[in-house]
């Protein structure tokens, strides 16, 4: 039986520096640190922003003007999203990627008509994976 965990950052006022964001997601912190390594060689944008509708910290990785990822920290990890459109999904089904991945994104329900790929990062095979997702994303664009 899964965990129920909590997005954390709700508080507006503290801003989710590397200080409070190594608190929060301990020793999954060394994978954000990889991400934000790729999102460079990918010359990608990472922005923390509060938004008040979630009541919540979201992190945005755009590649010029195009949103590409978004992030939030959760207890033990941080959670990387990326909006694939139904069309593309085949695409993303053919991608090399790991069963637990496989997995997550089955069973996202859809936004409207974008299906999400999420990912836990908690290890270098989650990096792996989302890395797959984002190269191919990129492309489109």
């Amino acid at each position: 039986m899964e965990t129920i965990n909590n997005v954390e950052l709700k508080d507006k006022d503290i801003y989710p520096d590397e200080k409070v964001l190594e608190s929060i997601i301990g020793d999954s912190y060394q994978y954000y640190l990889s991400l934000l390594k790729l999102f460079d060689e990918y010359e990608l944008n990472v922005e923390w922003r509060y938004y008040h509708d979630g009541k919540t910290w979201l992190c945005k990785v755009q590649k010029k003007k195009k949103t590409i990822i978004w992030m939030s920290a959760w207890t033990g990890y941080m959670q990387a999203t990326i909006y694939v459109p139904e069309s593309r999904m085949q695409e993303v089904w053919d991608l090399d990627l790991s069963a637990r991945a496989t997995e997550r994104i089955k069973a996202a329900a859809r936004v409207g008509k974008s299906q999400p790929c999420i990912f836990d990062i908690r290890d270098e095979l989650a990096v792996q994976d989302l890395e797959k997702v984002l190269r191919l994303k990129i492309e489109w664009n």
